[in-house]
């Protein structure tokens, strides 16, 4: 295994989950690149990196992960990481594997995304509200404003699925038993669960 390890994928499959986990439990560095994204869209808008771009859900998604890509990849390469052991684990939703594949394969990381693209956007709604807590952005959304998402993160899981079979990344599925995946994903990386 690598000394850093990129989890990725949509909300509410598992990712921030499992980057805590690996944290809490493995010595991890925990780092949200959601909360660098965030950052990003705030303080440098110039950067084009934005979430509401009045762009489809699939473009601000191409957009955002195609610029985000080569910023992890400058973060892997600057070394900070690689002093510790084990070293960090990003928690990060915008990146598709095909700019994963053309950006950072092959910089010391293992990558692995969280998925749940085997549901409908009614049961991919009610995975949100199970799973959303005060802390998640998405919590205080409405219910139309969250049913409108998950037709969304259903669409998104699909073309991370579609793109991880064709470049052999892996990837899981949590829309059910996620617990149960959760710890097929820990055995799988050689992790004690």
């Amino acid at each position: 295994m690598k000394n850093n390890i990129i989890v990725t994928g949509v909300p509410r499959a598992g990712k921030s989950t499992v980057s805590h986990l690996l944290a809490t439990k493995y010595g991890y560095q925990h780092v949200s690149m959601d909360s660098i994204i965030a950052g990003f869209e705030k303080c440098f808008p110039e950067t084009g990196v934005s979430t509401y771009q009045g762009l489809s859900s699939e473009d601000t998604l191409r957009v955002i992960s195609g610029k985000m890509a080569p910023f992890v990849r400058a973060m892997l390469e600057s070394g900070e990481y690689d002093e510790h052991t084990p070293g960090m684990v990003l928690d990060m939703y915008q990146l598709l594997p095909e700019d994963y594949d053309r950006y950072i394969r092959g910089a010391n990381c293992d990558i692995v995304y969280f998925i749940t693209s085997d549901v409908t956007p009614e049961e991919r709604f009610l995975i949100q509200k199970k799973y959303d807590t005060e802390k998640d952005y998405t919590f205080y959304k409405s219910d139309e404003e969250l049913r409108e998402g998950a037709v969304y993160l259903v669409e998104q899981s699909i073309l991370m699925k579609e793109q991880c079979e064709r470049l052999g990344i892996p990837y899981y599925e949590t829309a059910r038993d996620r617990d149960a995946v959760i710890e097929r994903f820990l055995k799988d990386f050689g992790f004690k669960a």
